[in-house]
């Protein structure tokens, strides 16, 4: 995933090794990449804060206008939300910094500059960037059999122009209105229930998030209790589950951490495969310490992939939560003999994530990612949030985190970002977690708490060391 200065690069390290991948990019030519395509852009300078941006700048409308449209502009990255362009830069006699306070809700289409960069919303969401314009032209559209306009390494040029304004992209229906297999009903929708599979790989460099399962151990083990691959499209549920109804007999596994199962009244423990016959009624039961179950059935379900993945991107307006009446199919039929388990780990409660320095650690404190007991404060569109001691704040140009790498915005409240998030981010990022910590954290409820520990993971009964976690000297990635 490229932005500014950073290219982000994810590996499996069971498949090759960083030595290995080292090498590789050491052995690639060092050749200029060819520039990318001109995209011509017809923009309706009618902004909110055209008029507040003239004045503070001392220039006229006419100025500001002819200002915006004179660079050609590279698009150095796309995220915040799919299909973003990170533009720059912005002729000097233009650049303002960003809002001292976020509007909650920025229209789609619209045009924005904050210090060297511009940019275009694609979809409705959260910004602080000064509003000028309204670009005629979606870049983002899931609908369109190419959904993204830009790419990186495209040039873009603004045009003035009068139009009418494109309608915001409609969500992208993923479950198939009429399923092949029917198999089950929903009668009542839970808080937020999701058909997930492995995620969505290979779109970082879009916007687009990985998705997929918050809890990935536990959606793998549901998928292997009943015979089906790790990856197979299964049902993600958290806090509350959903009532659900089998149009036909089938051999489902309940797996994850906060629930129990009810079958008619009997209890299904997790961890286990079971018959769940036609006309049947499964619900959920909160119980013990956790939030998130998964529900797999023989044969996976049937959905319909976008870019290689049947995981929704809310954001992205990328598939949906269930609702009561949908109807779930079968992807394919697959007799399997129920009874199966495996055991589950014993405790969820991640009480300590290994770490390691992240690009934006520059010999700052890291407050809370410092080996002192913090505490999860809830799930956000992006990722976990946290309560502890203020650390790393501020705001910077866009790069790509990880998942399970931290962010610190400018107010200073941690939150470690998911599998759920943007694919880039402006603000600082300190230490990114361990391959895994997110499947435990995907685990967590509030209240909990954890620490941070560099290098190696540790249980309850460490005890924390007096002296707070060194970062590297100053002057590093």
């Amino acid at each position: 995933m490229p932005a500014y200065s950073i290219l982000y690069l994810e590996y499996d390290p069971r498949r090759l090794s960083r030595g290995r991948l080292l090498r590789l990019l050491k052995g690639l030519p060092q050749e200029r990449a060819e520039e990318g395509r001109v995209v011509e852009i017809p923009v309706r300078y009618d902004g909110e804060d055209l008029p507040e941006v003239a004045s503070r700048l001392g220039l006229s409308l006419e100025a500001v206008k002819a200002l915006h449209q004179k660079p050609l502009y590279r698009v150095y990255a796309l995220g915040f939300t799919p299909g973003f362009p990170f533009l720059a830069e912005v002729e000097p006699a233009l650049r303002l910094p960003r809002k001292p306070h976020p509007r909650p809700r920025v229209p789609a289409h619209a045009v924005a500059v904050a210090g060297v960069q511009t940019g275009i919303y694609p979809l409705p969401s959260p910004g602080g960037w000064n509003l000028i314009g309204t670009s005629l032209v979606a870049v983002y559209d899931p609908h369109r059999e190419t959904p993204f306009l830009l790419r990186p390494g495209d040039r873009v040029r603004f045009l003035e122009a009068e139009g009418p304004t494109p309608p915001e992209p409609r969500p992208l229906e993923l479950l198939p209105e009429e399923p092949s297999l029917p198999a089950i009903r929903v009668e009542e929708a839970g808080l937020l229930d999701l058909v997930v599979d492995g995620g969505r790989f290979l779109g970082g460099h879009l916007g687009l998030a990985r998705s997929g399962p918050l809890d990935a151990p536990s959606a793998r083990l549901a998928n292997r209790l009943v015979g089906n691959g790790a990856g197979a499209p299964l049902l993600e549920f958290a806090y509350k589950g959903p009532v659900l109804t089998a149009l036909r007999d089938l051999v489902a596994a309940f797996a994850g951490y906060g629930f129990v199962a009810l079958l008619e009244g009997e209890e299904i423990p997790p961890g286990q495969s079971f018959l769940w016959p036609r006309g049947k009624t499964l619900r959920f039961r909160p119980r013990g310490p956790g939030v998130r179950g998964y529900l797999a059935v023989a044969g996976g379900l049937e959905v319909r992939p976008f870019l290689g993945s049947a995981s929704p991107d809310l954001r992205g307006r990328i598939g949906r939560p269930l609702r009561a009446g949908d109807l779930l199919g079968l992807e394919a039929l697959r007799p399997v003999r129920p009874g199966r388990a495996f055991p589950s780990a014993r405790s969820p409660r991640p009480s300590a994530s290994a770490s390691s320095p992240g690009p934006s650690l520059r010999g700052r404190p890291l407050g809370p990612f410092a080996p002192a007991p913090s505490g999860w404060r809830g799930r956000t569109g992006w990722g976990w949030s946290f309560w502890g001691r203020r650390s790393l704040a501020g705001r910077g140009f866009p790069s790509p985190p990880p998942s399970a790498g931290s962010r610190c915005p400018p107010r200073g409240g941690p939150w470690c970002s998911s599998p759920t998030r943007g694919a880039s981010g402006g603000t600082p990022s300190p230490p990114w977690w361990t391959p895994g910590t997110s499947g435990s954290w995907g685990r967590s409820g509030p209240g909990w708490r954890y620490a941070s520990q560099a290098g190696e993971i540790v249980n309850k009964s460490t005890r924390w060391p007096k002296t707070p976690l060194q970062p590297p000297g100053r002057g590093g990635a």
